[in-house]
């Protein structure tokens, strides 16, 4: 109940941002992760209607690596009562390519996914030099 009256006031007069693709999802974090020195994993917590309810910062790691764990990736979701969620990290490599790792935890995240009933719509990795969508590519 907190978290869901925190969201209201939050929005409160403005409409929640939609997210209908990468480039929503760029609009809404790219210029501030593509600055980001280390890694940052972030989840978009999205309503049935794929608005944003919540963001929330899952890790900050190294210059090339993000320690990233279902159960902190989902526990906002949860609380949020989201329906889906898109993952989010930066490259401070300036690389976009998903590494082997990056796949590895997608398909983890999306398994853990349809266990829970919440849905991941995507896994978005944003450089400097580019943005890859995992789903776009047919890579989750």
């Amino acid at each position: 109940m907190y978290v869901c009256e925190l969201t209201r006031r939050r929005y409160r007069g403005k409409p929640p941002k939609a997210i209908h693709g990468p480039d929503d999802v760029v609009a809404l974090l790219g210029r501030r992760l593509r600055k980001e020195h280390r890694e940052h994993f972030l989840v978009l917590l999205l309503n049935a209607r794929h608005e944003v309810i919540g963001k929330e910062t899952i890790s900050i790691g190294s210059l090339n690596a993000s320690i990233v764990h279902p159960r902190e990736v989902f526990k906002p979701a949860i609380l949020a009562s989201a329906a889906s969620l898109v993952l989010v990290h930066n490259h401070p490599s300036g690389d976009a390519e998903p590494s082997e790792e990056d796949l590895a935890i997608t398909k983890r995240l999306v398994q853990v996914g349809e266990l829970l009933g919440i849905g991941v719509l995507d896994h978005v990795i944003v450089a400097s030099r580019g943005v890859v969508s995992l789903k776009a590519r047919q890579m989750m």
